[in-house]
Protein backbone atom coordinates (compact mmCIF):
# COMPACT_ATOMS: atom_id res chain seq x y z
CA UNK A 1 0.00 0.00 0.00
CA UNK A 2 1.38 3.42 -0.99
CA UNK A 3 2.17 6.13 1.57
CA UNK A 4 -0.74 8.18 0.24
CA UNK A 5 -3.22 5.34 0.71
CA UNK A 6 -1.87 4.66 4.20
CA UNK A 7 -2.36 8.33 5.18
CA UNK A 8 -5.94 8.32 3.88
CA UNK A 9 -6.76 5.06 5.65
CA UNK A 10 -5.20 6.32 8.90
CA UNK A 11 -7.10 9.64 8.68
CA UNK A 12 -10.41 7.83 8.17
CA UNK A 13 -9.66 5.52 11.11
CA UNK A 14 -8.69 8.51 13.29
CA UNK A 15 -12.10 10.00 12.45
CA UNK A 16 -13.66 6.78 13.75
CA UNK A 17 -14.64 5.50 10.30
CA UNK A 18 -14.22 2.03 8.90
CA UNK A 19 -14.24 2.74 5.20
CA UNK A 20 -13.15 0.46 2.38
CA UNK A 21 -10.79 1.92 -0.21
CA UNK A 22 -11.22 0.44 -3.68
CA UNK A 23 -8.93 0.43 -6.69
CA UNK A 24 -10.24 1.31 -10.15
CA UNK A 25 -8.67 1.42 -13.60
CA UNK A 26 -8.83 5.22 -13.66
CA UNK A 27 -10.47 7.82 -11.43
CA UNK A 28 -8.41 10.87 -12.41
CA UNK A 29 -11.46 12.98 -13.32
CA UNK A 30 -14.90 13.14 -11.73
CA UNK A 31 -16.42 11.52 -14.81
CA UNK A 32 -13.80 8.74 -14.78
CA UNK A 33 -14.53 8.11 -11.10
CA UNK A 34 -18.31 8.10 -11.60
CA UNK A 35 -17.97 5.67 -14.50
CA UNK A 36 -15.65 3.43 -12.46
CA UNK A 37 -18.09 3.05 -9.54
CA UNK A 38 -21.37 3.43 -11.43
CA UNK A 39 -22.73 6.55 -9.74
CA UNK A 40 -23.91 10.01 -10.76
CA UNK A 41 -21.13 12.50 -11.47
CA UNK A 42 -22.40 14.73 -8.64
CA UNK A 43 -21.78 11.86 -6.18
CA UNK A 44 -18.06 12.37 -6.71
CA UNK A 45 -16.63 14.73 -4.09
CA UNK A 46 -13.90 16.65 -5.90
CA UNK A 47 -11.14 18.17 -3.76
CA UNK A 48 -10.45 21.64 -5.17
CA UNK A 49 -7.77 23.72 -3.48
CA UNK A 50 -7.39 27.47 -3.42
CA UNK A 51 -4.80 29.67 -1.78
CA UNK A 52 -5.51 32.83 0.18
CA UNK A 53 -4.18 35.61 -2.05
CA UNK A 54 -2.87 37.57 0.93
CA UNK A 55 -2.37 34.85 3.56
CA UNK A 56 -1.03 31.92 1.52
CA UNK A 57 -3.46 29.70 3.48
CA UNK A 58 -4.64 26.64 1.54
CA UNK A 59 -8.39 26.02 1.59
CA UNK A 60 -10.23 22.89 0.47
CA UNK A 61 -13.55 23.08 -1.39
CA UNK A 62 -15.31 19.71 -1.59
CA UNK A 63 -17.41 20.05 -4.71
CA UNK A 64 -19.98 17.81 -6.37
CA UNK A 65 -18.40 16.28 -9.49
CA UNK A 66 -20.58 18.14 -11.99
CA UNK A 67 -20.10 21.52 -10.31
CA UNK A 68 -17.40 24.13 -10.67
CA UNK A 69 -16.16 26.35 -7.87
CA UNK A 70 -17.13 29.99 -8.35
CA UNK A 71 -13.98 31.73 -7.14
CA UNK A 72 -15.81 34.89 -6.03
CA UNK A 73 -18.41 32.95 -4.03
CA UNK A 74 -15.66 30.77 -2.53
CA UNK A 75 -13.72 33.89 -1.52
CA UNK A 76 -16.83 35.31 0.14
CA UNK A 77 -17.33 32.11 2.10
CA UNK A 78 -13.64 31.96 3.06
CA UNK A 79 -13.55 35.63 4.00
CA UNK A 80 -10.51 36.37 1.87
CA UNK A 81 -9.50 36.77 -1.79
CA UNK A 82 -8.44 33.47 -3.36
CA UNK A 83 -6.20 32.27 -6.15
CA UNK A 84 -6.04 28.77 -7.56
CA UNK A 85 -3.37 26.72 -5.73
CA UNK A 86 -0.72 25.46 -8.13
CA UNK A 87 0.21 21.78 -8.40
CA UNK A 88 3.43 22.11 -6.38
CA UNK A 89 1.66 23.92 -3.52
CA UNK A 90 -1.11 21.28 -3.56
CA UNK A 91 1.47 18.50 -3.26
CA UNK A 92 3.43 20.37 -0.57
CA UNK A 93 0.40 20.93 1.66
CA UNK A 94 -1.64 17.78 0.99
CA UNK A 95 1.02 15.27 -0.01
CA UNK A 96 -1.14 14.30 -2.99
CA UNK A 97 -0.81 14.99 -6.72
CA UNK A 98 -3.65 16.66 -8.58
CA UNK A 99 -5.98 13.96 -9.89
CA UNK A 100 -5.87 12.00 -6.66
CA UNK A 101 -6.19 14.60 -3.89
CA UNK A 102 -8.08 13.07 -1.02
CA UNK A 103 -10.23 15.20 1.26
CA UNK A 104 -8.48 13.58 4.26
CA UNK A 105 -4.91 12.61 5.15
CA UNK A 106 -3.24 15.90 4.24
CA UNK A 107 0.28 16.60 5.46
CA UNK A 108 -0.92 19.97 6.79
CA UNK A 109 -4.46 20.57 8.13
CA UNK A 110 -6.59 22.78 5.88
CA UNK A 111 -9.85 24.64 6.35
CA UNK A 112 -12.58 22.87 4.34
CA UNK A 113 -15.94 23.77 2.81
CA UNK A 114 -18.61 21.36 1.56
CA UNK A 115 -20.86 21.86 -1.48
CA UNK A 116 -24.50 21.45 -0.32
CA UNK A 117 -25.19 19.35 -3.45
CA UNK A 118 -23.16 16.52 -1.90
CA UNK A 119 -25.55 16.39 1.06
CA UNK A 120 -28.43 15.38 -1.21
CA UNK A 121 -27.00 11.86 -1.62
CA UNK A 122 -26.96 8.95 0.81
CA UNK A 123 -23.33 8.29 -0.10
CA UNK A 124 -20.64 10.01 -2.13
CA UNK A 125 -17.23 8.92 -3.42
CA UNK A 126 -13.89 10.66 -2.89
CA UNK A 127 -10.31 10.18 -4.04
CA UNK A 128 -8.15 8.13 -1.72
CA UNK A 129 -4.80 9.71 -2.52
CA UNK A 130 -4.11 8.29 -5.98
CA UNK A 131 -5.71 8.66 -9.43
CA UNK A 132 -7.03 5.06 -9.14
CA UNK A 133 -8.31 4.76 -5.57
CA UNK A 134 -11.68 5.87 -4.17
CA UNK A 135 -13.72 5.46 -1.03
CA UNK A 136 -17.47 5.69 -0.41
CA UNK A 137 -18.64 7.80 2.52
CA UNK A 138 -21.80 9.51 3.71
CA UNK A 139 -21.85 13.30 3.38
CA UNK A 140 -22.17 13.60 7.18
CA UNK A 141 -19.10 11.40 7.66
CA UNK A 142 -17.21 13.43 5.06
CA UNK A 143 -18.10 16.69 6.79
CA UNK A 144 -17.04 15.20 10.14
CA UNK A 145 -13.73 13.78 8.87
CA UNK A 146 -12.76 17.03 7.13
CA UNK A 147 -14.38 19.43 9.62
CA UNK A 148 -15.93 21.05 6.57
CA UNK A 149 -18.42 23.85 6.79
CA UNK A 150 -21.30 23.60 4.31
CA UNK A 151 -21.75 26.66 2.15
CA UNK A 152 -22.71 27.72 -1.34
CA UNK A 153 -19.66 28.32 -3.52
CA UNK A 154 -20.41 26.73 -6.89
CA UNK A 155 -21.57 28.08 -10.25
Amino acid sequence: MSKSLKRVKAALETAGLEIEIIETENARTAQDAADAVGCEIDQIAKSILFEGADTGEILLFLTAGGHRVDQQRAAGLAGQPLTRADASKVREVTGFAIGGVSPVGHLTPVQAFLDPRLTTFDTVWAAAGTPRHLFRITPAQLAHATRARTGSFTE
